[in-house]
């Protein structure tokens, strides 16, 4: 009886291991995590067309 138990921790032990680390491998895709503002390249190139857009029309 308590090998049973034993082995059915470690299967349990086993499965949760494979599900937290290896869904990676596997090919479960992966969230990327939230670019911050500042570190978008993209939100940067238009901030600077914005800024140069107003000093155009400023100096209009």
């Amino acid at each position: 009886m308590i090998y049973l138990l034993a082995a059915i921790g470690a299967l349990t032990i086993a499965v949760l291991l494979w599900r937290a680390f290896g869904a990676e491998r596997v090919g479960v895709p992966t969230r990327q995590a939230p670019i911050a503002p500042d570190d978008d390249p993209d939100f940067l190139r238009k901030l600077g067309e914005q800024q140069r857009h107003r000093s155009d029309e400023d100096e209009k």
